[in-house]
């Protein structure tokens, strides 16, 4: 069951996609918890049609689970992170038509519209108005997407929650331990069943391409079999989220690449994570495939410039693999070989091959979020506080006091208020057995998960009064009434000539806003992709 916060956000995300009754049935499974079908139409207090009309719909669109309880039968769940991707949709779309063109981001656009689809069903609808050219064009795009994997096969294992079947793997995982189980034998045991669990669905979801046999005469007359692989007719697609979030991340590492130092080092960070990009799959890669130095350099353009990111000594221009070396040397701290150097750097050389390391630039990518959010809240006293307790570790007031350089009044009150924001947490060290006060230790130190999960959570709450707003806007009266007028055909081909010059002012100043909503919620859908999709590197400071 989801908290309050994710609970408005995804059911405001489904009444804006799918009206309000699709939005009641969605409401009930967040706040209840997983229900059977009989208790969701007598919570919901909708007819029984319309309650199994909006659940074909939500599974149609991969929002509800299916699950099977040993007590109601069968129960329905819905699938949070599903719905909350669908603030992504037009990102994804975007992608699409950057790597494959207009084919492919109409078919994206297609299967994200309907859910899941298949190959006869998607070509018929994009090729209405050109039955004759079009079929070859978006065969040949959704063959692309479909070996890229940026569209996977929709199987049953998709549609029922794993929560179940992971609990059921790890049961039988620890009845194998003998005696009292230790903290590691139960986290092999959780490991293993997570891996047991992926292997399933990586095996149910090897289908969606099959070899065809395709006849090919030789000069002698004779016809020779060759398997071609193409994309199966029976199966459905829906999109793969996750190969599209793969875009999203190494976009933010390279923007932060360039806030660092410049844009050169940006175009070598592009041109690495490009050199491995086929080979990233998953979000949870600690680091990226070794790469040569001679495949970044492929990736550079002509007109790419390297030597304008440094400051050179000679006036003739170096190679350009001089100048890559020297960049990778920055990009990976090589002047600091200390654990300081390695926590800022971005990449890692051995040898010819080089990596991108993910895990640590996830880190730093959260405690920016962390700091930025402490700041924004304390000012620069309280992010000083944070940064001394992240790097130092537990401490008590008194250190805090004499190390940071602040004056005890100063910095009780402040520890206090971080404490409320859950940005810094307590921990009691009681000196005897009574756990006195006066014989206590009390010592401040950051918990990032507990950090994270709060700021985590105000995102969302950030996000859903957004929406809130964008619909505020949208039904005052004065915007409503130009807003509808525009949908008219007339005008929408001629609005120079049939809206006044107020309607068209009010008309620039309702898209002045949307245009500044739509900023706020790019730059806080960038902290939920860091926190949520990055977590389980951002979260991890071992």
């Amino acid at each position: 069951m989801a908290d309050a916060d994710t609970a408005r956000l995804s059911e405001q995300i489904v009444r804006s996609d799918f009206g309000p009754l699709a939005a009641t049935v969605a409401s009930v499974l967040l706040t209840r918890g997983r229900l059977p079908l009989l208790q969701l139409i007598r919570f919901s207090g909708l007819k029984p049609r319309i309650v199994r009309g909006a659940i074909l719909v939500l599974v149609q669109h991969n929002i509800l689970w299916h699950a099977q309880s040993d007590d109601d039968g069968e129960v329905l769940e819905i699938n949070t992170e599903e719905c909350l991707m669908r603030l992504r949709f037009g990102r994804y779309v975007w992608q699409a038509e950057q790597l494959y063109g207009k084919a492919g981001a109409e078919v994206v656009q297609l299967i994200l519209d309907h859910g899941k689809l298949r190959p006869p069903d998607i070509i018929s609808q994009l090729s209405t108005y050109d039955p004759v050219k079009a079929p070859s064009v978006y065969s040949q795009a959704l063959y692309k997407l479909v070996e890229a994997s940026y569209l996977r096969p929709s199987t049953v294992l998709s549609h029922v929650s794993p929560r179940d079947k992971r609990m059921r793997y790890e049961a039988e995982e620890r009845i194998k331990i003998s005696g009292f189980p230790t903290a590691k034998e139960l986290r092999q045991a959780k490991e293993t069943a997570d891996a047991r669990l992926k292997r399933e669905e990586e095996e149910a979801e090897r289908i969606g391409m099959k070899r065809k046999a395709k006849d090919q005469s030789g000069r002698s007359g004779k016809r020779k079999a060759v398997e071609e692989d193409v994309v199966d007719d029976e199966v459905y697609f829906r999109v793969n989220y996750e190969r599209f979030n793969i875009h999203i991340r190494n976009k933010l590492i390279e923007n932060a690449a360039m806030e660092r130092y410049n844009d050169s080092v940006g175009l070598v960070i592009r041109a690495t994570l490009k050199a491995t990009e086929a080979k990233q799959t998953s979000l949870t890669d600690v680091r990226s495939d070794p790469t040569s130095l001679a495949n970044i350099a492929m990736q550079l353009s002509e007109d790419d410039d390297l030597s304008t990111g440094l400051v050179l000594q000679s006036s003739k221009k170096p190679s350009t693999m001089t100048l890559l070396k020297d960049y990778l040397a920055i990009l990976a701290s090589a002047d600091n070989p200390t654990p300081a150097g390695r926590a800022a750097s971005f990449v890692s050389v051995n040898g010819p091959k080089v990596q991108v390391e993910f895990e640590i630039i996830g880190r730093r990518l959260g405690r920016r979020i962390l700091e930025a959010i402490a700041r924004e809240r304390h000012g620069d006293d309280g992010v000083r506080i944070v940064r001394l307790l992240l790097d130092t570790g537990k401490m008590d007031e008194k250190q805090i006091s004499k190390i940071g350089m602040m004056t005890n009044k100063d910095v009780r009150p402040l520890l206090s208020a971080l404490s409320a924001d859950s940005l810094v947490s307590l921990q009691e060290v009681p000196k005897s057995a009574d756990r006195n006060p006066t014989r206590t230790f009390y010592l401040w130190y950051v918990d990032l998960q507990k950090a994270y999960s709060v700021i985590l959570g105000r995102m969302y709450k950030t996000l859903y009064n957004i929406a809130l707003r964008r619909q505020a806007e949208e039904e005052e009266p004065g915007v409503k009434a130009v807003l509808e007028k525009r949908q008219r055909s007339d005008v929408s081909q001629d609005e120079e000539r049939l809206l006044t010059r107020n309607e068209r002012e009010v008309l620039a100043q309702w898209e002045k806003k949307r245009e500044k909503l739509t900023v706020l919620e790019m730059r806080a859908e960038e902290a939920v992709f860091v926190l949520r999709d990055l977590g389980t590197l951002v979260w991890n400071d071992e």
